[in-house]
């Protein structure tokens, strides 16, 4: 037994042990005691390398604390929590996304349609540097939703990423890094809807006659750290630079070894049963076909559920944002990976590449490939619902204090999202938490005062974002690390020096200049931009690769 399991099972008996040191369910709620179950999780998944186990830990204190001892917390964890995580429709609708575009990219390779593509995209992306502009332009382009952004580019360009040597690690970041900083930003996605609800919620609560559309549109241009994940995230892809771990990870990959020693990819498809027959034709369109069938009906669906939303609410005719921004994500994501997978086994079966058994069989190769992601998905819900339960949020707001100076105000709260999220795992939810608590804050301090409320509801949205990449109980994390097939936890230490540089910048050099200077935002964000890069300039290292000219 190694030594990492032996802390775990230190761990669970600490845990059972000293279960009465914790104080009775009533005095945890919105406590300190409350950040115990993600920081335990977290802690325990960065020093173990136990995903699965220390988030299973996390959520058993969690609901241990609730429960008020750990036997009952034990099945509290099976018949609430975990229940609770797996019934609820959004969960469920991004659990068969991610199921049914497994089995989508699984037929596609057996029916040689990957091999294809990766021939098609070898005149473009002929060294690794190539390869890894040509990630992060697909990770842009797909701008109107991070979850298929996720995983339609990871499973695109692994096997493109794969033959030049990029490390699955920074397959992974790219992925992540140009999923939710795109889509939280862009006009047209499916972020746009909630941001907006949320934000004219909280103006209409405190009586701002403010159109909620416009204030969200007037915070674009200070969503310093998205900006700053991208320009670093691009410079890191052309300059062949890189730093700390990640430098690390690719000097590896550039001597062949595409995953470090002991790592566990989690989504690791067979690649042997998944490989198509010698005799079968590469042919790029059947791959090309059903993914872009999944963007076609994709932003059909966003269009049509936005329209049917707004006229069951009486709404007068809307512009393309607002229709977008009132669709139904969960649901398009279904109906792209169903028409998405049916495309592949039609065109497999159509062509006499597979028969309808060999379809089937790698359908189901891919849907098992998904199988421990989703188990990680179901324990990271499971203990964002324990940190609500718990009052987690709440503390960490409170924490802050209410006697702040409202020129710092923005700064403060791109902090306390960016622990929120970083702690919960959920950028969406830490949204709903502070958008009610700081927009009241920045109106009663400084009504006259609209850019200071723009800069404020980008620093919640950015502190969102940024927590959401750090935190490795993240589902839009987990999905990256699943669609690269890189170690969830590689991908989380590899990723966080790049995170907390792009923050830093936004923190120092947007933030603190447009609130407490008063420099303009097309002042400070060139200024955050530029920064990042030349600071990544100094700090990083050349990768040496073999054959990037």
């Amino acid at each position: 037994m190694n030594s990492r399991m032996i802390r775990l099972f230190a761990a669970v008996a600490v845990l059972v042990v000293g279960w009465w040191l914790l104080p009775a369910p009533a005095a945890a709620f919105g406590s300190a005691w409350s950040v115990l179950p993600p920081v335990l999780a977290i802690f325990l998944a960065l020093w173990a390398r136990q995903v699965v186990a220390s988030l299973f830990l996390g959520v058993w204190l969690g609901t241990t604390m609730l429960a008020g001892d750990p036997g009952r917390g034990f099945l509290r964890l099976v018949d609430t929590n975990l229940r609770e995580a797996l019934t609820d429709p959004d969960h469920v609708s991004i659990l068969l996304f991610s199921m049914l575009l497994g089995g989508m990219v699984a037929v596609m390779s057996r029916s040689g349609g990957t091999a294809g593509v990766v021939g098609r995209l070898e005149p473009l992306a002929t060294t690794p540097r190539r390869s890894q502009i040509v990630t992060w332009l697909m990770g842009v382009a797909i701008f109107f939703d991070d979850y298929s952004n996720t995983l339609v580019v990871g499973h695109a360009m692994r096997p493109v990423t794969d033959r030049h040597r990029v490390s699955r690690e920074k397959l992974a970041f790219l992925v992540d890094s140009t999923a939710a900083p795109v889509a939280c930003v862009a006009v047209v996605s499916t972020w746009v809807g909630y941001q907006v609800s949320v934000l004219g919620d909280a103006l209409q609560a405190n009586g701002a006659d403010l159109n909620p559309f416009s204030v969200f549109l007037a915070s674009v241009p200070a969503a310093f750290y998205p900006f700053a994940a991208l320009a670093l995230t691009f410079s890191v892809a052309v300059s062949r630079r890189d730093m700390g771990p990640m430098l690390k990870a690719e000097r590896r990959a550039a001597a062949g070894v595409l995953l470090a020693d002991q790592s566990r990819p989690l989504a690791d498809f067979d690649t042997t049963a998944l490989e198509p027959e010698p005799e079968t034709p590469r042919r790029w369109f059947n791959a090309a076909l059903p993914v872009l069938s999944v963007v076609v009906v994709m932003l059909v669906g966003l269009w049509v559920t936005g329209r049917a939303s707004l006229e069951a609410d009486g709404a007068a005719a809307a512009g393309l944002a607002e229709v977008i921004g009132a669709s139904d994500p969960f649901t398009v994501l279904l109906w792209g990976s169903l028409v998405g997978l049916t495309m592949a086994i039609v065109l497999a079966i159509g062509q006499g590449l597979l028969t309808l058994e060999e379809s089937m069989d790698a359908m189901v190769a891919g849907f098992r490939s998904m199988l421990i992601a989703v188990v990680v998905l179901t324990l990271a819900w499971s203990l964002g619902r324990v940190c609500t339960d718990l009052g987690t949020a709440d503390w960490l707001t409170e924490a802050v204090g209410p006697h702040v100076p409202v020129v710092l105000l923005p700064g403060l709260v791109f902090v306390v999202a960016a622990a929120v999220s970083f702690s919960t795992g959920t950028s969406w939810g830490t949204m709903a938490i502070l958008t009610p608590l700081a927009v009241p804050l920045i109106l009663r301090a400084a009504p006259e005062s609209g850019p200071l409320l723009s800069v404020t509801v980008s620093a919640i949205l950015g502190g969102s974002v940024f927590g959401d990449h750090c935190s490795p109980i993240s589902d839009t994390t987990v999905m990256s690390s699943m669609a690269s097939s890189c170690d969830h936890v590689d991908h989380v230490r590899t990723q966080l020096p790049y995170a907390l540089l792009a923050a830093g910048a936004a923190l120092v050099l947007g933030y603190v200049p447009s609130c407490v200077f008063g420099l303009s935002l097309w002042v400070t964000l060139p200024l955050t931009i530029a920064g990042v890069v030349a600071v990544f300039m100094l700090l990083s290292s050349p990768v040496d690769d073999h054959d990037d000219s």
